[in-house]
């Protein structure tokens, strides 16, 4: 029997639930749905979960408090959903660790495809290394198995990330010393075109400085190019292994 991919819905509107549901089930997926936080927590503690779909607002918890603590214990891809639409609840969202966010009102059809898409880009290694031959990437003293996902320290601690943080380091050590704008790591990272003034992608790289202890005022590894982008400012080496 093939295996479907779980969604968890989280949301505290019944009719939003059973919409999604049921849509994502005539379309190949194992949708289970949640109403609360609480909820939430019951159905990870029994079943095993590919991706969440969290709302922002629930009657017991805040989405983006949940978002974080799911974070804190796992990788379990977030697609957030909020209501307002406003560009700091999308810039939270992504401070807490969610892979991408949608507005309400959304069409069920969009939803599925950014569902797809995380789950593409949360299981794809870049076409051009070889996880064989490749799987440590060594950059300015710090390792990153590509397997693990495991990033570890010049000091030896491993420092945890989320699924966009990830990609993100992965885009940049696959184009070293390479100059990329935000609407290229929005298109790599997230797999849609950028919206105007659309800062999420700038909220990620300096989350990522901060799990790179580059987070000072004059970033020495991840550079910023004003008016163009940023770019990975270190020489990076491939690996077998991190060992």
């Amino acid at each position: 029997m093939d295996h479907k991919d779980r969604i968890l819905i989280v949301d505290d509107d019944p009719d939003i639930r059973q919409l999604l549901v049921d849509y994502l089930a005539r379309n190949g997926f194992d949708a289970v749905p949640a109403a609360s936080g609480r909820e939430l927590w019951q159905v990870l503690n029994k079943h095993a979960v590919d991706l969440v779909v969290l709302d922002l607002m629930l009657p017991d918890a805040d989405g983006l408090t949940l978002c974080r603590d799911l974070r804190a214990k796992s990788n379990l891809p977030v697609l957030m959903l909020t209501a307002r639409g406003e560009e700091t609840d999308r810039i939270l969202g992504i401070e807490m660790g969610a892979d991408d966010y949608l507005v309400k009102p959304f069409s069920p059809r969009e939803l599925l495809a950014r569902i797809k898409g995380i789950l593409r880009r949360t299981r794809a290694l870049p076409p051009n290394l070889k996880p064989d031959t490749q799987r440590c990437l060594v950059f300015a003293g710090w390792k990153l198995d590509t397997a693990t996902r495991a990033l570890t320290g010049p000091d030896g601690v491993v420092t945890p990330l989320s699924g966009a943080e990830y990609r993100l380091l992965r885009i940049l050590l696959d184009h070293p010393n390479r100059v990329l704008n935000r609407d290229q790591l929005v298109e790599l990272i997230h797999g849609r075109e950028a919206e105007p003034y659309d800062r999420a992608i700038d909220v990620q790289v300096s989350r990522l400085r901060q799990r790179l202890q580059d987070d000072g005022r004059e970033a020495r590894l991840i550079k910023t190019v004003r008016g163009e982008g940023y770019v990975l400012a270190a020489a990076v080496e491939g690996l077998p292994s991190c060992t």
